[in-house]
């Protein structure tokens, strides 16, 4: 287990600072927050608490009215809960005059990455793996420059696995991607803005075929909003991986996108991403401001409701990788959102068959070890931030974490020894080390 001082946490409600089991359905959290959270839309004293373990955001992405009442149908939230908890952005022209401004922002107002007025988009070298370091080397200028992401969504090991990236922007991810899935993987970019789209698109088969020597390009860009990917063509269980940086959070129906991932996804494939999240549920005129929501914080959720919203939409056990606080260096900007702490956080969210990713920790006797198969982890591999497997070393684990490393794409990785024939109660692995290194901010992951 790793220790990351650089962000904190307090113990999350499903951790095991108890060993006394509680019934929990979406729809029994759901009605529990209705009753206990109503009142606090504005930021308060007793919410002033620095955020950390692990969050992280994405870029952007509109929406299809028809598509979110199709989401929203069998979601047991309403949509004056999805706007209390931050998961709608209300801003006076509505959906259209959110999606519009983070075009602008994106497509006229920002010019390159430099032009940010926050280090939201900035992603630390060290979270970076070697593999896409030197991918990134490869890449074309003019993408890199138009960057805008805030962490490095891209796992390694992902040799022939169908990737799909959520808000693509100048597609430097999908660059990367294309390169670590070889020849008989294939990535789709899906983004909104005209200017992006450009980008992406000019250097696109010259990449493929002459820098990687591919036969025929192995990716592609299509014009649509994450919030409705059917009308991009995205089918059903029809991707291995997702992956985002920095868009999420500028979505203004943060449900259906998380519900169209859910859809996409095949069973054992995973929704990889990085994204910015606050400490704290902002009151609607910052979730609205044109400045604050292009720079990835207006539209940030606080971090437990969005843990909310992942297991409402069927992704259960959420899962921090890393993360960092981000720093306002404006300040007006700074001014404006007080006492308001901002992180970025990657975030794992697996897909898997119902029943296979409890709400609790679950001890079945089971236990794993990493075969160091993993391209650029021949030692040791991080699950989590509090998941580090060392090759060929037996590491007990709940039934969440053997069927993450077991049931997934990671399978061919690891070795998984048990089954869930016989339960011996909650798995008592205590809470994220991260908890232990501060004191005072929302836990980050779901379990554990």
């Amino acid at each position: 287990r790793t220790t990351t001082p650089q962000y904190v946490t307090h113990p999350h409600p499903r951790t095991h600072a108890s060993n006394t089991p509680r019934a929990f359905t979406p729809i029994a959290m759901f009605a529990s927050v209705r009753a206990t959270t109503a009142p606090a839309l504005a930021p308060s004293a007793s919410h002033r608490r620095r955020l950390g373990a692990g969050t992280q955001r994405s870029p952007s992405a509109p929406t299809h009215r028809t598509s979110r009442t199709r989401a929203r149908a069998a979601k047991p939230s309403a949509s004056a809960l999805d706007t209390l908890l931050g998961a709608t952005i209300i801003a006076p022209g509505g959906d259209a005059a959110v999606k519009d401004s983070v075009q602008k922002y994106y497509g006229e107002t920002l010019a390159t990455s430099s032009d940010l007025k926050t280090s939201a988009c900035c992603t630390p070298a060290n979270q970076i793996p070697k593999a896409v370091r030197d991918a990134l080397r490869e890449v074309p200028d003019e993408v890199k420059a138009k960057y805008y992401g805030c962490g490095s969504p891209t796992p390694v090991g992902i040799e022939g696995l169908r990737v799909l990236d959520l808000g693509s922007g100048s597609g430097r991810d999908c660059y990367v991607a294309a390169r670590l899935v070889g020849e008989t993987g294939s990535v789709l970019g899906i983004d909104m803005t005209d200017g992006q789209l450009a980008v992406a698109r000019k250097y696109a088969e010259k990449y493929c075929t002459t820098t990687l020597g591919y036969a025929a390009p192995n990716m592609r860009f299509e014009k649509g909003t994450i919030e409705d990917l059917r009308a991009a063509g995205v089918d059903d269980a029809s991707v291995d991986l997702i992956i985002s940086n920095c868009v999420i959070n500028l979505s203004p129906d943060k449900a259906a996108v998380l519900s169209e991932a859910y859809r996409v996804l095949a069973n054992g494939g995973e929704f990889y991403f990085s994204d910015v999240y606050c400490d704290r549920r902002l009151p609607d005129a910052l979730r609205s401001q044109e400045v604050l929501l292009g720079e990835c914080l207006g539209g940030a959720m606080y971090i437990e409701d969005f843990k909310r919203l992942c297991v409402a939409t069927g992704f259960t056990d959420p899962r921090v990788l890393a993360g960092h606080e981000i720093e306002v260096q404006d300040p007006e900007l700074a001014e404006l959102l007080g006492e308001a702490k901002f992180y970025s956080l990657t975030y794992r969210l697996f897909k898997l068959p119902p029943g296979r990713l409890e709400t609790l920790c679950e001890d079945y006797g089971q236990f794993a070890y990493y075969n160091g198969t993993l391209e650029g982890s021949p030692n040791a591999y991080s699950l989590d931030d509090h998941h580090r497997f060392e090759k060929n070393k037996p590491m007990l684990v709940c039934g969440n974490t053997a069927s993450m490393v077991g049931e997934t794409w990671l399978g061919k990785h690891f070795t998984v020894v048990g089954d869930r024939d016989v339960h011996y109660g909650l798995f008592d692995c205590g809470p994220s080390p991260v908890a232990s290194s501060a004191s005072s901010a929302p836990a980050a992951g779901a379990c554990c």
